[in-house]
């Protein structure tokens, strides 16, 4: 295999051949592609596209480079949901123990941040010891016993994308349609699922800027799922605005455990339950009840003990990590909010700490915003509109002039 021909043939738009493809993830995989090399390649797909057929077989690939998890016998139903990545978007920590109430599993395998979108396995780590690294055989004996894990890739698992993520998040190749449907399906693919649903963003905040875009995507990941044989549902939503009201990892745990104890932010609480209806076998108000009366609460705790997290944290998040720096954002003015800019925020967390600008970047547990105003609430002058954590004075600063950008009152 020569990797300047193929670089150059998608270069020019030709189509490469399931051959070329799998060849190419597998020299990847071994080391035998360098770093450099892979992403003029994504680059060249990121600007030429690939057809129907080479998305397919990228996913297939990448899916095979690895492990694919197997179940016993008689296991039952395997759910999950895959976002496309959000703001504020925290709604797996919710999602999983919920659909786990259920008599299916919950097999999650998700990813770290990526560009302006919070991981959440970042968010996971900021609970103290949780363990996100189960290997195959510890995680399905959880799966037995509680119903749902919620791990990042093993070394086993979808070893291409998990190289190819994080060249993806550094060299501005992130938003190309095939590479996120390859890396989504991937993954989804390799865990063996009945069902998924999938919560495809759109807006300011999201990598699909264009409801046309997100419906093209969700599209492509449905057909690549269901030619594999798993029955995939979708969503198209909004992020033109963060969701609920906090966004940093810590901050958003500690936002996960109010919505499990019944007192989420209406906008989560709904897309939560959006997302569970359509690989739930159980109503709506059913799994309303379960986010209330504790059921969603309780499973969330055993979880965190059964990956070695303390989850007596759990309700002390802001506490155990908490921003030397905490201020007010205030108001210029009194009116209504018009626009609190998903995007622009998302860029100021990345700044704070709380997001990667490189592969090898440590998260900050402790940055980010809380109490955030949603479109459509009134504001008084100087009322704050979020509150910044942040780890110095000068990093408030800094990010002062883009978070005046981010809002709009009328």
């Amino acid at each position: 295999m020569h990797v300047p021909s193929l670089i150059e043939k998608k270069r020019d738009g030709g189509e490469l051949t399931p051959a070329e493809i799998r060849e190419l993830i597998e020299q990847f995989t071994k080391g035998a592609v360098p770093d450099y090399q892979m992403s003029s390649w994504a680059m060249a797909v990121f600007f030429r596209g690939m057809t129907a057929r080479e998305t397919k077989n990228l996913t297939d690939a990448m899916m095979r480079s690895g492990r694919v998890l197997k179940y016993p016998k008689g296991a039952p139903v395997r759910v999950d949901k895959h976002s496309t990545g959000g703001v504020g978007d925290k709604v797996s920590l919710v999602l999983a123990p919920l659909l786990a109430c259920d008599d299916v599993w919950v097999p999650m395998i998700s990813g770290r941040g990526l560009g302006i979108t919070g991981g959440t396995l970042d968010k996971l780590e900021s609970i103290p010891g949780f363990n996100v690294a189960l290997d195959e055989r510890r995680a399905l004996k959880q799966l037995e016993k509680l119903g749902v894990f919620m791990i990042g890739q093993t070394g086993d698992i979808c070893p291409a994308d998990k190289k190819l993520y994080a060249l993806r998040d550094v060299t501005g190749t992130v938003p190309s349609q095939a590479l996120i449907v390859a890396s989504i399906m991937s993954k989804k693919l390799a865990e063996n699922l009945s069902r998924l649903v999938l919560d495809v963003k759109f807006g300011a905040g999201a990598f699909m800027k264009t409801k046309k875009e997100a419906q093209q995507l969700a599209k492509s990941m449905s057909e690549v799922g269901q030619a594999m044989g798993v029955e995939v549902s979708h969503q198209l939503n909004p992020m033109d605005e963060p969701l609920g009201r906090a966004v940093g990892n810590a901050l958003e745990v500690a936002e996960c455990v109010e919505t499990l104890q019944g007192n989420g932010p209406p906008d989560l609480v709904k897309l939560t339950l959006d997302l569970a209806e359509k690989v739930s076998d159980t109503s709506r108000d059913k799994l309303a009840e379960r986010l209330t009366n504790g059921r969603a609460w309780k499973k969330f705790i055993a979880l965190v003990y059964a990956q070695d997290g303390d989850a007596t944290a759990l309700e002390r998040m802001q506490e155990i990590h908490r921003a030397p720096v905490i201020k007010p954002f205030p108001s210029k003015k009194s009116g209504v909010v018009k626009k609190m800019d998903a995007e622009s925020i998302g860029r100021a967390s990345v700044l704070l700490g709380g997001g990667r600008q490189r592969s090898d970047d440590t998260i900050d547990f402790a940055v980010g915003f809380s109490q955030i105003k949603k479109i459509g609430e009134r504001v008084t002058r100087n009322e704050p509109l979020f509150m910044v954590h942040a780890r110095t004075e000068e990093a408030y600063s800094s990010v002062r002039p883009l978070l005046a950008k981010a809002v709009e009152i009328a």
